[in-house]
């Protein structure tokens, strides 16, 4: 078995797909839309999708916003290094909704940030091992 994707939708394809490929430099894998169904769906991610999960985006064409609701926790990037990502993320036009710093876990000492995306989703981005 593998982790193939991760789903969420979006409230706008275009502003969604801009914030995964130039704030977080994934790539757009293939994108599909399917009229009958009125929805598009985009992969992204930082490989092929064939060797690593991605993020699949969906888009309703009738729907243009989401109740996140309090279950979903957030997606975990690796990164080199978590200051100098977040300090891309921000030139990029990305939003870091918590600063680099110590995890917040009780005698924890890696360095964390969280980030989020144009529909509110969480990402946190954390040291690559």
């Amino acid at each position: 078995m593998r982790f193939l994707h991760v789903m969420l939708r979006v409230g706008n394809l275009d502003r969604s797909i801009n914030f995964y490929t130039n704030v977080l430099g994934m790539q757009l894998l293939r994108q599909n839309e399917y009229p009958d169904g009125k929805f598009t769906l985009a992969f992204l991610g930082y490989a092929d999708e064939n060797d690593t999960t991605v993020v699949e985006l969906t888009y309703n064409w009738d729907k243009h916003k989401y109740d996140l609701g309090d279950a979903f926790g957030h997606l975990a990037i690796g990164v080199d290094d978590v200051y100098h990502a977040c300090e891309r993320i921000k030139a990029a036009g990305g939003k870091v909704v918590r600063e680099p710093g110590p995890g917040p876990m009780k005698h924890g000492s890696t360095v964390l940030a969280f980030v989020e995306d144009p529909d509110g989703y969480k990402i946190e981005l954390l040291p690559n091992k």
